[in-house]
């Protein structure tokens, strides 16, 4: 189906669905200033091909959703958890697997311990607890985005730019980086944001410490996926998680960042149909 607005609590949040209604529901939670067109269509297309119905949704501050004042979020990680349940209620599931990426593997967390019988599993890609002893992101992260503030949101080539350079930073070394595929997704999402800048929100968002501080907590079955070369949240966070959620599941990716590349999507898509399916 096309893109439509949710009406939810006095916000508005974009959702995009693709396959059967009457298969089990999975819901992709995208990451930090990245809109949902980051679950690339195809990917999400090879997914319901699975037998699964998936639904993809912008978060607040990006893509087509409610946006706030710049530097000003309304709302906490929480709100944000909550949010995924909200579009499931609007879609009439009651229960659903949950696939977090990044920030949205950390908003995966927060609703199966906050929503705990609406998740019947949790897939966690490229995510963490954030517990105090794991190793920092790299300082080519750091410096890269100590630098976006200086970006002029207005100019649409920089913005492009800026987003090409963020995604080649953050990718491993075992792909080779499809330049013009991500201009193509940075140009899309530069036209069809509300107010592009606003991603930048997500960087002052609080909340969630009290979840996450409790994931040996999580009762869902979960699976892990997390790459070698994860620049900005490494691969020792994927597996301190795994290790830490009771009974799940490791999938590493050898050399690969932070990023769903394509050549990865049959691994991952294949281990997060399986890990749905396997849940009775």
């Amino acid at each position: 189906m096309s893109e439509q607005i949710l009406s939810v609590d006095g916000i508005e949040l974009c959702v995009e669905s693709f396959g059967n209604p009457k298969d089990p529901v999975i819901l992709l939670v995208m990451g930090a200033t990245a809109s949902m067109i980051w679950w690339e269509t195809e990917f999400c297309q090879l997914l319901a091909e699975k037998g699964h119905f998936v639904i993809r949704y912008d978060n607040r501050d990006v893509g087509r959703s409610t946006t706030y004042e710049l530097g000003s979020p309304g709302y906490t990680f929480e709100d944000m958890a909550d949010d995924a349940a909200s579009v499931l209620d609007a879609f009439g599931c009651k229960q659903a697997h949950l696939v977090g990426m990044s920030m949205g593997g950390l908003l995966t967390q927060i609703f199966a311990l906050r929503h705990q019988d609406r998740a019947l599993s949790i897939s966690l890609v490229m995510t963490s607890n954030f517990a105090p002893d794991l190793p920092p992101m790299e300082e080519k992260v750091v410096e890269f985005f100590s630098n976006v503030g200086s970006l002029d949101w207005t100019d649409e080539q920089a913005v492009v730019a800026s987003a090409v350079e963020k995604w080649n930073i953050l990718r491993g070394s075992k792909h080779p980086f499809d330049q013009q595929k991500t201009a193509r997704l940075a140009l899309e999402e530069a036209r069809r944001a509300r107010n592009l800048a606003n991603m930048n929100n997500h960087a002052l968002v609080t909340g969630g410490e009290s979840y996450l501080v409790r994931t040996h907590e999580i009762p869902q079955p979960a699976l892990v996926i997390h790459g070698t070369e994860d620049p900005i949240i490494p691969y020792s966070h994927g597996v301190h998680l795994a290790n830490t959620i009771p009974g799940a599941t490791l999938l590493t990716l050898t050399g690969t960042g932070h990023e769903l590349h394509e050549n990865d999507w049959n691994a991952i898509i294949d281990a997060i149909s399986a890990h749905a399916a396997s849940v009775k």
